[in-house]
């Protein structure tokens, strides 16, 4: 007995074992996404594919895409089981990111943009929900690490644009984008672990965020992630912009991007640990604390590596805090985690078009330095207070892990 007890455990750690570098993966598909669209769009138009209005439109219809997989696929997977419904995410995703490569004109490229956004919406809660049943102990520490998969993408996408569209044109782009599926679709179907799906119906699922107990947490949670998303969309469109009118060069305001992303990276790697050690609410409320800090330092034209330093922190905070709020959800929702954080990665994505419209409209207005920092401070703000009114009654999961 106690042989076949072993076995099977022995058997299970096997598969827990892929369930994080195959959602890792998925996710580095969604870092794809975020910067495909802008490394493209100066090549559509020149060539008059797309117009400034029409891209504008093309990048929206990809959000909401991703909005809608979020809010559908997420709760899905609690009804039919994660496995199949991450399957069929990255399945579609790749498809129709193919087919961009073919679109042949602007209507048919948004189309595209927004089915391939379905299926990619789908991923992120899914992934996250695999990651901490397989993980239950450490759920902080797997959900940042699969998120650095995000940065990891955006950073790959943007170094293949340099070196495959002058060669090859930005439709070779969209074809690199698809190929992952060809070897994580079946190692997803030989690897990953088969789920219980849920008898309920999924109207029933997400009717579950709101039974007592809950009510206020779910609510909360689409604030905090609204809040989080706004900040990351809203300084990765603009904030080499915004250092421009502060009167920076153009090459260290780009640099000032990257450096942000770096400090994303690294935030996540500590984050998780952070997280996992005194609890995933107080550390998701001092990330967003720390991030009002430092957004609201960089109203200050800094001297030398000053600057650097405190971009490389406010994205160390800003891009974490986003992701313990999907953490937080994973451990409070238990019997719908999918539901409950596609839900609030789905409301999130309304942030995500926001971010960009906010800063554009500061921008717009002659306020972008220093009231740009001060808004997205108060934003930081916002997502501290949110992640702070879900409370100590939203289960006994607040503690310390382990």
């Amino acid at each position: 007995m106690l042989g076949i007890t072993r076995r099977l455990d022995e058997e299970e750690e096997r598969v827990n074992k892929w369930v994080l570098p195959l959602c890792w993966t998925a996710v580095l598909l969604d870092g794809f996404d975020l910067v495909v669209l802008g490394t493209v769009i100066p090549v559509l138009l020149q060539e008059k594919l797309l117009t400034t209005a029409s891209a504008g439109a093309v990048s929206t219809a990809g959000l909401v895409g991703m909005m809608l997989g979020a809010l559908i696929i997420g709760t899905i997977t609690d009804v039919i089981g994660r496995r199949k419904v991450m399957i069929y995410a990255v399945a579609g995703f790749s498809v129709f990111t193919l087919a961009c490569a073919f679109a042949p004109d602007a209507t048919t490229f948004g189309i595209l943009r927004f089915l391939a956004g379905l299926g990619l919406g789908g991923c992120l809660p899914t992934a996250i929900a695999l990651v901490n049943e397989a993980r239950p102990q450490q759920g902080g520490r797997a959900t940042t690490l699969i998120m650095t998969g995000y940065h990891v993408g955006a950073v790959i996408t943007a170094l293949l644009g340099i070196v495959l569209i002058p060669q090859l044109g930005w439709r070779s782009l969209f074809v690199v984008g698809a190929l992952p599926a060809l070897v994580l679709i079946p190692l997803m179907v030989k690897h990953l672990p088969e789920t219980a799906a849920r008898t309920a119906p999924a109207l029933e699922a997400v009717g579950s965020l709101f039974k007592p107990g809950l009510r206020k947490a779910t609510i909360a949670f689409w604030v905090a992630s609204f809040m989080g998303l706004l900040l990351v969309y809203g300084l990765n469109t603009w904030l080499p912009q915004i250092m421009r009118s502060a009167g920076y060069e153009l090459g260290t305001a780009l640099a000032l991007l990257l450096t942000l992303n770096i400090g994303a990276v690294v935030g996540l790697l500590i984050a998780g640990a952070v997280a996992d050690r005194i609890g995933i609410r107080p550390a998701a409320i001092g990330w967003f604390a720390a991030a009002v800090v430092f957004l609201a330092l960089l109203s200050i034209k800094l001297p030398g590596v000053g600057v650097y330093v405190a971009v490389l922190l406010a994205g160390c905070f800003v891009f974490s805090a986003q992701v313990l709020v999907y953490a937080y959800a994973g451990r409070v929702y238990e019997e719908n985690r999918a539901t409950g954080i596609g839900w609030a990665a789905g409301i999130g994505r309304l942030g995500a078009i926001s971010g960009p419209l906010l800063g554009g409209a500061l921008l717009t207005a002659g306020l972008a330095h220093p009231w740009g920092f001060y808004a997205f401070a108060f934003v930081a703000a916002l997502g501290a207070t949110a992640v702070g009114a879900i409370g100590l009654k939203a289960k006994t999961v607040l503690a310390p892990a382990g």
